[in-house]
């Protein structure tokens, strides 16, 4: 299980839960994925989290650091 971060926020004008992954947010558009339902979103999210590190990871890539968010 890795431990990034994952924003689930649902979408009226999609009627999608979209999925954000903040480490990630400098290197990919987001929101990168979605669901139709909560738990689609977080296992979508899930596998494309695991799609970017083994990209980033085979091209010799820098992977971004896992981190706490910081809630204002």
């Amino acid at each position: 299980m890795n431990q990034y971060s994952m924003v689930i926020q649902w979408s009226n004008e999609d009627q999608l839960f979209l999925v954000t992954i903040p480490e990630f947010a400098d290197h990919v558009v987001m929101p990168c994925t979605h669901g139709k339902t909560r738990s689609e979103a977080i296992r979508n999210g899930e596998e494309v989290i695991e799609m970017y590190l083994e990209a980033w990871q085979a091209e010799g890539e820098s992977i971004p650091e896992p981190t706490t968010l910081q809630i204002a």
